[in-house]
């Protein structure tokens, strides 16, 4: 029978350690073709490229992969993956990341690592994300390498809801082990946003976005709460932002008749 075929992306770019680490995992359960950014693309979410141009170009930087570099956005590799990389031929798996920092709770609306995950489950392809709480450009992924692959091999194996990937984060490397997974939700969750005012050499004004990470969340059943007790977090997420919920509010309480008649 044929290997698996295995598409790697991410957002840090092809040259991050945490995509080269994945490749090698990868390349233990399938044949592996990396598309990949030419440079950083954090916080692009599911940015596409509409109205510049699209480059691509074949290289050589893992040995025995065949891989791709983009001048575009984490979602831009995965559609050029399916339409033009792989052509007639579908992945049997899409993975991504693994991402230099955390991608828990509300950061998974700005993160270009899930975006790449989202892309190849709107597409039907089973995904995940892959992410380290880690934002050192030298993080150490040794502890979490067996957990990414006994992952990827039982989503291979049994396959994914239709639509949903799969945002895994990881704690980072501490004193003690992993505890073990945690299927969550996403923690409520939000950035408290500031800009920092500055000046450049001519005195011009500009702007840096900082802030703070607030958590509101106090239950133990979601992503926050898993990795700061040293537990995998595992949330099955989907690209259908419906609040299903208030749609009986909003036909009950308001008074669509009057706007209908403007």
């Amino acid at each position: 029978m044929s290997k698996p075929l295995i598409l790697v992306s991410n957002d840090d770019g092809i040259t991050s350690r945490g995509i080269r680490v994945l490749v090698d995992i990868m390349k233990d359960l399938g044949e592996v073709i990396v598309v990949a950014p030419d440079s950083p693309q954090s916080g692009m979410g599911h940015a596409i490229t509409i109205g510049n141009t699209l480059r691509l170009y074949e290289e050589e930087i893992f040995k025995d992969v065949v891989s791709f570099k983009s001048s575009g956005t984490p979602a831009d590799c995965v559609k050029l993956a399916k339409h033009y990389v792989l052509k007639d031929r579908k992945p049997d798996l899409i993975v991504s990341g693994i991402n230099h920092g955390s991608n828990t709770s509300i950061s998974v609306l700005y993160s270009g690592t899930m975006s790449a995950a989202i892309e190849g489950a709107i597409e039907g392809f089973p995904s995940i994300g892959f992410s380290l709480c880690d934002y050192s450009s030298k993080a150490e992924f040794s502890h979490v390498e067996s957990y990414v692959k006994e992952i990827s091999r039982q989503v291979l194996e049994k396959g994914m809801p239709k639509g949903v990937a799969l945002n895994v984060n990881f704690p980072p490397k501490r004193n003690e082990a992993i505890k073990g997974i945690k299927i969550c939700r996403q923690a409520r969750a939000k950035w408290q946003e500031d800009f920092d005012v500055r000046y450049d050499p001519n005195g011009r004004k500009y702007f840096w976005l900082a802030g703070n990470f607030v958590n509101f969340d106090k239950g133990e059943d979601n992503d926050e709460w898993a990795i700061a007790n040293n537990y995998v977090s595992v949330v099955p997420c989907e690209f259908d932002m419906t609040a299903h919920h208030a749609i009986a509010q909003l036909n009950d309480d308001w008074d669509w008749e009057s706007i209908k008649n403007l």
